[in-house]
């Protein structure tokens, strides 16, 4: 068998464009060069296209844009399937792409923009398709979706700007359907940005200002107690449910720094909970992923309370891809490590090519 092209995507105008070169950086030092002849392609938080050519370790720390990197672009034109290099003397070079890992995260990366741009191109992308990472991106279609197939969620409701300009009678409403504590969060961001827990009407309303920063809807949840779990989802016409994990948040909350920076997090794999519920939560992963028309990959994230109820609390589409994120460590304790899943993802890219 001939030896493969493929594309890793790195950066992106997003908010996450730091969570992302780490879960690339990782994704690069782990990927089977024996198999794959890689093409390095980064994005600038402004939005610039380049290819880059040199140390992985430099993606990691930002220092990639001050490298070894020529504008490069995707082309849309089908008889290409690639991308297209700019050189300093103004001429083209082409090169082919036999598919593309889009390790980026939130708007603008794995919310359907970039996938309609490669499925337009017509190459191979690990991931969900256009329609399916939209919606899993926007968490008020993401709740309306999981309404109507029968998966419980948190109580939620949305709002947008305009509720600030009578913001108290708003605040009554929630409280009295919610009560407090609430967690209010940008309807289109992922890894926790924008994300804060408000316990008081003033503290919601400055909640819903820090996440109007990030979108044009925010998402006002009840809390929920009881343990926070994670289960990683695989594949096409017959995805498969990892282990199920746990996380336990020495914060407040699994934000942003617990996640990607500060050692502020326990994780527990096997999750802390019956094996009868944890079948519920692999059950109720794959069903979210059906319901949401997911393709590749996807990490499925619950809560379980004491009495073993199972609760929706978002979907992510390409996950974190770090040495310490779970989608990668939730399947290794499945049974597939590292390299062999990112090998699986790419043959799931290729096997959906006729939908593209």
């Amino acid at each position: 068998m001939s030896r493969l092209t493929v594309g890793i995507l790195f950066g992106g105008a997003s908010s996450e464009y730091e969570v992302s070169l780490m879960s690339a950086s990782s994704v690069l030092n782990h990927i089977n060069r024996e198999k794959y002849d890689i093409v390095m392609l980064g994005i600038t938080k402004d939005g610039k296209w380049l290819r880059y050519r040199g140390e992985i370790n430099d993606i990691k720390s930002g220092n990639w844009v001050n490298g070894n990197v020529t504008p490069a672009y995707v082309v849309p034109d089908r008889a290409l399937h690639g991308i297209i290099e700019i050189g300093e003397d103004g001429t083209a070079k082409a090169t082919k792409l036999d598919a593309v890992f889009p390790v980026m995260h939130g708007k603008n990366c794995e919310d359907g923009t970039l996938q309609g741009l490669f499925m337009v191109a017509g190459i191979p992308f690990v991931g969900c398709d256009t329609l399916s990472s939209a919606i899993c991106m926007d968490k008020v279609v993401t709740h309306t979706v999981m309404d109507n197939a029968g998966i419980t969620t948190a109580k939620w409701d949305y709002c947008t700007a305009d509720v600030l300009d009578n913001f108290e009678p708003y605040a009554k409403t929630l409280a009295e359907r919610f009560g407090y504590p609430m967690f209010v969060k940008p309807a289109n961001a992922g890894s926790s940005v924008g994300v804060n827990k408000a316990t008081n009407s003033t503290q919601l309303k400055a909640a819903i200002k820090i996440a109007l920063q990030h979108d044009k809807k925010v998402v006002i949840e009840q809390a929920v107690v009881g343990q926070e779990v994670e289960c990683a989802v695989l594949g096409n016409r017959n995805p498969v449910a990892s282990v199920v994990g746990e996380i336990a948040p020495k914060a407040e909350f699994y934000d942003y720094d617990a996640k990607y920076i500060s050692d502020t997090t326990d994780l527990f794999i096997p999750a802390r909970i019956p094996e009868a519920v944890a079948e519920k939560v692999r059950e109720t992963a794959v069903k979210a992923y059906r319901a949401l028309f997911c393709t590749g990959l996807s990490r499925v994230d619950f809560f379980v309370r004491a009495n073993g109820e199972v609760v929706f609390n978002e979907i992510n589409t390409i996950p974190g891809f770090t040495h310490i994120s779970m989608y990668p460590k939730l399947f290794e304790a499945y049974g597939i490590p590292y390299s062999e899943l990112i090998d699986k993802l790419i043959e799931l890219a290729l096997e959906r090519k006729f939908m593209i």
